[in-house]
């Protein structure tokens, strides 16, 4: 079982090309990966899991790829010996997010059919790094049952699907890293009103009420309590 769960975790991703259809090709043709962008790499690569079309697999992961799923061996070749289990048991999912930064490429899936998780409907993020190459070279996934009553009335995967202001990407992500280490890490817990807004905040995580007042009472620092809520 944990062979099954293993495969049918990546399987998530798989199916999130949905949207993007891959690019099959023959043992006597090559993908040029040069003018594709990292997302369309991993696209056709997820997408040829899916169909099982192991030459194309070839093409574009490495033979020692590193596998972060503690249920799927790293490296390409026993990934492929595991491949029938996905008709086994049809377990799909629909993208609602695919997003590149550099040399990563990041999803948010919705899973159906995936009873061998424990529910029947799964979410996750998965990471893809690529190497300098463009061949598949590192996975890292994590997961969650879909929540249907939330404690927000937010669903664990609405909201913006689109990139904006991408001349701000540095200073947004050294915004976030500091919001986990000065609050969820405790470091300067009483900084949270300088990232998150007092006006807004809208939480999609379904044991988390939206608003200031809901990640305070989540994170449960005393301190924050006393003097924001």
């Amino acid at each position: 079982m944990k062979k099954a769960i293993g495969v049918l975790l990546l399987s998530g991703i798989l199916a999130s090309c949905g949207s993007n259809p891959s690019k099959s090709i023959s043992e006597d043709d090559s993908i040029t990966t040069s003018t594709m962008t990292n997302k369309e790499i991993v696209g056709t690569f997820l997408g040829a899991v899916l169909t099982g079309d192991t030459t194309t697999m070839h093409q574009l992961a490495n033979a020692d790829y590193i596998q972060h799923n503690p249920f799927i061996p790293t490296g390409l070749a026993p990934f492929i010996g595991m491949l029938p289990v996905l008709q086994e048991h049809g377990t799909t999912a629909e993208n609602i997010r695919m997003f590149q930064d550099g040399q990563y490429v990041f999803m948010h899936n919705i899973w159906r059919n995936a009873a061998p998780f424990g529910a029947e409907e799964m979410v996750s993020f998965d990471i893809i790094r690529l190497d300098e190459g463009g061949k598949v070279a590192e996975h890292w996934d994590a997961m969650t049952p879909v929540v249907k009553e939330t404690a927000s009335g937010r669903t664990q995967t609405d909201g913006p699907t689109t990139v904006e202001d991408l001349d701000k990407t540095e200073t947004n992500k050294a915004l976030a890293v500091a919001l986990i280490e000065d609050v969820l890490m405790g470091k300067n817990p009483g900084n949270i009103t300088q990232y998150i807004s007092a006006e807004q905040y809208d939480q999609h995580n379904p044991g988390i009420k939206d608003g200031l007042t809901g990640i305070v009472a989540a994170v449960e620092i005393p301190y924050l309590a006393k003097q924001h809520v």
